[in-house]
């Protein structure tokens, strides 16, 4: 049996499917490993993952979304077609209705290239969701009522924050600050403080099994193995939680300050639900250890995490595909495509 209406959360560090009826059937790394010489796909998702600076010469792994959006437009192709005959099969009679979540700051340029990525790939009916507004829904807000609520969605390449009420944004922004940004900051650190050269993978591990942003909330230390940049032989350190604290404070400060902006360009009476109900973070930066307290402490407002939050904008995807609203939404596009037709 295939599918005829899934939802892709087409993530810069991970790609989620959700099949109608299903639930989540897919979770992989957005990774492709190609081979230069012949141009032919050699892995994708999480075998691709594991090559990520561990490749001879001729093979490179790419991870063709970059903040959020495609940067490499033939690899996203290439990606999406594996994980959609992956996820419904390879039946051309049973082509899946689509929908994938894009950041709230995209803009049409970048709309334009995830739509003609899906279509490349046979799809004929491609429509778009918010990722704040998927992810809302996913972790279990109400946004289709005259209330106000607000939601965190940190992923690997953009942060989106934004304040729903009656189905739709009232504010909102997009930062290209998330979980790439803090693997950066402590590569960066590392090589400034130690005068040593780590990899993505490394950094990743540090601010998952290590790193704190709250003074105090985690202690420990853990050994991390490189390239010495004096005498560019291997070398192995040891780095202390409080170090990763300091190395992830500037961006984990613009995403604090990136939020009290959209607080403060919010209308009054949504505001106070919010200073009610709190905020809500998402995504799996929302995991890093005390970045809840932090916030809560700096904006003086309830701030919670969602339970799975790397599944929300997955899972709000799928709920809204379900959802009469989105049944309403497509009836009232038809009558508009008729009106103008007639």
């Amino acid at each position: 049996m295939f599918a005829k209406e899934i939802g892709i959360d087409l993530g810069t560090a991970n790609v989620l499917v959700h099949v109608r009826g299903r639930g989540i059937v897919l979770n992989e790394p957005s990774v492709v490993a190609i081979d230069q010489v012949t141009r032919q796909v050699v892995a994708v998702g999480e075998e691709a993952r594991r090559m990520l600076g561990r490749t001879p010469g001729n093979i490179v792994a790419i991870r063709p979304l970059r903040e959020g959006v495609i940067a490499d437009f033939d690899v996203t192709e290439i990606m999406l077609r594996h994980f959609i005959r992956k996820t419904v099969g390879k039946n051309v009679m049973f082509r899946p209705r689509l929908m994938i979540c894009v950041p709230a700051g995209i803009t049409s340029v970048e709309r334009k290239a995830v739509r003609e990525a899906a279509e490349a790939c046979g799809i004929k009916h491609v429509e778009m969701i918010e990722e704040p507004k998927a992810a809302a829904i996913g972790a279990g807000l109400d946004i289709f009522q005259p209330s106000g609520c607000m939601v965190v969605d940190i992923g690997g390449g953009t942060t989106d924050i934004a304040v729903l009420s009656l189905g739709g944004v009232v504010t909102a922004t997009s930062l290209r600050v998330a979980g790439d940004k803090l693997d950066e900051a402590i590569v960066n650190y590392v090589k400034r403080q130690h005068n040593l050269l780590i990899g993505e993978r490394t950094a990743e591990e540090l601010k998952k099994e290590l790193a704190t942003v709250y003074p105090g909330s985690r202690s420990g230390q853990a050994e991390v193995r490189g390239r010495d940049m004096v005498t560019g032989l291997p070398k192995t350190i040891t780095v202390r939680a409080d170090e990763l604290c300091e190395a992830l404070a500037e961006p984990v400060d613009s995403i604090i300050a990136a939020t009290k902006s959209v607080l403060e360009q919010t209308p009054p009476e949504l505001a106070a639900d919010i200073f009610e109900r709190g905020i809500v973070m998402t995504g799996g930066g929302a995991l890093i250890d005390g970045l809840d307290k932090l916030m809560q402490e700096r904006l003086e407002l309830p701030v919670r995490v969602a339970d799975n939050p790397m599944q929300c904008v997955a899972l709000g995807t799928g709920i809204y595909l379900e959802s009469q609203e989105w049944r309403r939404a497509q009836q009232a596009k038809g009558r508009r495509r008729a009106r103008r037709s007639g």
